[in-house]
């Protein structure tokens, strides 16, 4: 199996982003987020701000040209889930390359290239085709889709039932997009 990150903007412009402070955010996060990052032992907080995501993809992209996807990925979350930082802002991106002992000069000419936009626009495009409206979005095989954090249960079964429709008839069968709750006990259940 192999995973591979592409970009996805939740709320693009002209979409208004959501308020943090708002019913929504606070509820999923009170009854969602806070006791999953408890159970895993991962400090998240509500970040404050709700940034437009592109330029932050594209910073992505520059660090994968760097060959250092990975750190700066995992510096994006960290920046957001963590400290509450703006990752939409341009400066708060050259300062976490520039914490990576990367260019940050070559990231901010990036940036004002726009150098990797068609890279993150063609990956969004992409994600419409296949349906995906949430993140996190899991695609097995381009046909099945599977949203929202997920168990590593749940992502087996998802990777077990691409398999099984590949070994029936790869040709012409499509899966429906899976609903956010599956895993073996609730199966095991019906």
């Amino acid at each position: 199996m192999e995973i591979v990150w592409r970009a996805f903007e939740l709320r693009p412009a002209p979409v208004p982003p959501l308020d943090p402070r708002g019913e929504y955010l606070t509820r999923v996060w009170r009854d969602a987020v806070y006791p999953m990052a408890e159970r895993l032992e991962i400090p998240m907080r509500l970040p404050p701000v709700q940034p437009r995501s592109r330029r932050a993809h594209e910073a992505a992209q520059w660090a994968e040209a760097q060959g250092r996807f990975d750190d700066y990925n995992a510096a994006l979350f960290r920046d957001f889930f963590e400290r509450g930082e703006d990752i939409g802002d341009v400066e708060v991106l050259i300062n976490l390359a520039a914490e990576l002992k990367l260019d940050a000069a070559s990231l901010r000419l990036s940036l004002e290239r726009r150098e990797h936009e068609a890279q993150v626009l063609s990956d969004e495009r992409a994600a419409e085709e296949l349906g995906v409206t949430g993140v996190p979005a899991f695609i097995a095989d381009r046909r099945a889709v599977l949203f929202g954090v997920q168990t590593a249960t749940a992502l087996a079964e998802l990777v077990a039932r691409v398999r099984g429709v590949k070994r029936q008839d790869e040709a012409s069968i499509t899966l429906q997009h899976l609903p956010v709750s599956i895993n073996r006990r609730e199966q095991n259940e019906e």
